[in-house]
């Protein structure tokens, strides 16, 4: 793209106060796919009336991004967060970003913005300076005010030094962050800036978006992934009165101004199809990987694993020598089932193209769109309105093509808004995986090998922060890879990709070796990690549960585990309760500590924090997509069971105080240690180990039979 002179670039933004931070020639939006722009205008501007506009590529799906955005500009510009007009998620806005994933907003996104805020508080200081005849040193900043310290009636508002002008300023000063002491706005937690909109239902998703002369489409689907159509009859859908149909390629769609009637002559299309076979299920998919991919990669090495095993096997059974655990560990395939559908508006007009969809990287989105239909981008505009629900699952944007190509071929506005059975047939899953696991520790209750091979999860949150000398962690079926095509069906990011697999695995592990050593579960992990956050972490979670030690298990019902995940610890102490007669876990308490560094929004961190409870529940004990091969039989919440209100238990939350720590990640790392926290509980309420989730009361109750029958032979 090239660059624009400064005469479009202030036609561009209009008048106020513009800053460019940069000594090289600006490239106004330019879109720098390696990193964020360093051009100030491209994350904020000042009007008239002091009034501040944050653009941000980022978007808000719940997680409350768009306050704790608002908080960090408005720290480093110096005013009250009420002075702030946050813009999300619009590709013609706001700067370049890759997607609102992976809890980077606060972590990576949030440095660049406070630099840029902070860049422009120290613009308009030189301009107050230059206009009340004073040098910097003799300011003072109040919520926009800027006034000459000792005779405050000399004053200058932000408003003042904007009103009338168009000015390109280069920054020759470094701009300074504000130190945690000097926080008034930061550390705080205010009202939700989105939160009116969102009570009084004035808030906007893809779904309320109506456009004049707008149609409803319904698109005809496959029953089975890979299925493909050998006969497919419209007539009758034709014969409905005001019925669009389009068929082009591999698009069989009707369109109507009313979505009822759209429906109606969906079901009234008939098509024959044809369906591959099956190569695994639900219950054999496990061990279909297994047997079917030998091809990994080593992600970690420390020592020399393959001695270390080879001395431990060689010594078993000897007194005083370490003692060898081999378990292996599982997790289904899991939907996001977000609450609001995939949904898209497309509207083609003037030779632009837009599109409203609810997505976590619009500019992928509009990227995917200007491929598709061989456009550029000042002809492609994606707009992100507020989205009811991500969880990584709402990046591909098949919606949002589909809508596209609706509206160019008809001429009109379109929404297509996927059903709830599109939504779980269509949905990336998060990959079923198999964790297999060899560790050794020794009679002094310190852990000595750790072999950790992992089928499909990857290994986020795998990290060996526990003290071992000889140390493997191998991957297979990683994604990118070939193996990882294995999948019939699409598989994407799931909150912390893989990371609850693997922490579930890895202090199940921890628990049962602690078990075996006769060790209380905490002591045992004090006593085999030195990393002080893991420590900090784990000992606040503890503090506030009112930890009791005593090896497991104990007859306390409580279990705990800490993860690590997007720079953050999240420790949770889990308590419950079993029915032995049925199987039914009850989870009667929820503890969780986080250290995350600087916290930038306290209740939004709790918030967080108890959102990852909430929704890992599912995870734990019931969501697992049954399917045989690319048939998904999990297409409804009758047949796919999310948390309920009455599953939830109290939680308490620890933040761990770290201010020497920029801030970090908050959207994932909770959920994380959840699966092993309640399944180190259950083994500590009843004895039995869970090695498979969900925990289903089904699948816990044969657990503990097969444990009393061994008992009994």
């Amino acid at each position: 793209m090239k660059a624009v002179d400064r005469r479009q670039f202030c036609k561009l933004l209009g008048g106020g106060v513009v800053v460019l931070i940069t000594t090289k020639p600006s490239d106004l939006f330019a879109q720098q796919r390696r990193g964020y722009p360093e051009d100030l205008n491209a994350y904020l501007r000042i009007d008239e009336s002091g009034h501040i506009t944050v653009f941000s590529g980022k978007v808000e799906m719940g997680q409350g991004v768009i306050t704790s955005q608002a908080q960090m500009a408005a720290e480093e510009l110096g005013v009250g967060i009420d002075s702030i007009t946050m813009v999300l998620g619009d590709t013609d806005q706001c700067p370049w970003d890759a997607g609102t994933w992976g809890s980077l907003t606060t972590r990576v996104f949030g440095p660049a913005l406070r630099a840029a805020a902070a860049e422009a508080r120290t613009v308009l200081m030189k301009l107050a300076a230059q206009q009340l005849g004073v040098p910097n040193e003799q300011l003072i900043l109040t919520n926009g005010v800027i006034s000459v310290a000792g005779d405050p009636s000399r004053k200058v508002t932000y408003g003042q030094l904007a009103k009338g002008k168009q000015i390109t300023r280069l920054v020759d000063d470094k701009a300074v962050l504000r130190s945690v002491k000097e926080f008034k706005v930061m550390g705080q937690s205010p009202k939700p800036v989105d939160g009116r909109e969102k009570v009084t239902g004035a808030a906007k998703f893809a779904g309320d978006i109506r456009l004049p002369g707008m149609l409803y489409a319904r698109i005809l689907r496959p029953p089975v992934h890979g299925a493909t159509a050998q006969s497919i009859d419209v007539s009758k859908a034709k014969a409905i009165g005001g019925v669009t149909v389009v068929e082009e390629k591999d698009l069989v769609a009707v369109l109507h101004a009313d979505p009822e009637i759209a429906a109606k002559a969906l079901a009234a299309i008939k098509a024959e199809w044809t369906q591959p076979e099956a190569a695994f299920d639900t219950e054999s998919v496990g061990d279909y990987f297994v047997t079917k991919v030998t091809d990994s990669e080593v992600r970690f090495t420390r020592g020399d694993i393959g001695a270390a095993l080879t001395r431990v096997k060689q010594s078993a059974g000897s007194e005083g020598e370490p003692r060898l655990f081999e378990a292996t560990y599982r997790s289904p395939y899991k939907a996001h089932a977000p609450i609001e559908p995939h949904t898209a508006v497309a509207e083609m007009k003037d030779g632009k193209l837009t599109v409203w969809a609810g997505t976590q990287s619009p500019f992928g989105t509009r990227d995917r769109l200007m491929a598709e239909f061989g456009m550029d981008e000042k002809s492609v505009r994606v707009i992100t309105p507020y989205i009811g629900g991500g969880f990584g699952g709402k990046s591909p944007s098949g919606q949002a093509i589909e809508a596209a190509r609706l509206a160019r071929i008809t001429g009109k506005p379109v929404m297509v808004a996927w059903t709830r059975a599109e939504e779980f047939f269509y949905d990336t899953f998060d990959p079923a995986a198999v964790v297999k696991i060899a560790s050794a520790v020794g009679p002094e209750g310190k852990i000595t090998l750790w072999d950790y091979h992992v089928y499909a999860a990857g290994d986020r949150a795998a990290e060996m922060f526990y003290d071992v000398p000889d140390v493997s962690t191998r991957t297979y079926m990683r994604r990118g890879t070939a193996e990882a095509r294995i999948h019939p069906f699409a598989v994407g990011s799931w909150r912390a990709p893989g990371a609850g697999t693997n922490v579930f695995a890895r202090e199940s592990q921890l628990d049962i070796m602690a078990a075996a050593a006769g060790i209380d579960p905490l002591a045992f992990r004090l006593q085999n990690t030195s990393e002080a956050r893991v420590r900090n972490t784990l000992e606040a979670a503890a503090k506030a549960y009112g930890w009791k030690a005593a090896a497991g298990p104990s007859g306390q019902g409580r279990g705990i585990a800490i993860g690590y995940d997007s720079g953050t610890y999240a420790a949770i102490v889990a308590q419950v309760s079993v029915d032995r007669s049925t199987g039914a876990v009850k989870v009667d308490r929820i503890v969780c500590s986080q250290d995350m560094g600087i916290v930038v929004n306290p209740n939004g961190a709790r918030m967080q924090m108890e959102g990852c409870v909430a929704m890992g529940l599912g995870y734990v004990f019931s969501e697992e997509i049954d399917f045989n091969g690319g048939e998904i039989r999990s297409m409804d919440f009758a047949s796919y069971e999310i948390p309920r209100f009455s599953w939830m238990p109290p939680i308490e939350t620890v933040l761990v105080s770290n201010d020497e720590l920029a801030p970090q990640g908050g959207g994932e790392p909770a959920i994380v240690p959840l699966g092993a926290a309640i399944a180190n509980a259950v083994f500590d309420a009843t004895g039995v180990r869970l090695y498979r989730l969900p925990m289903t009361r089904e699948r816990v109750l044969a657990a503990m039979k097969s444990e009393e029958k061994q008992k009994a032979g």
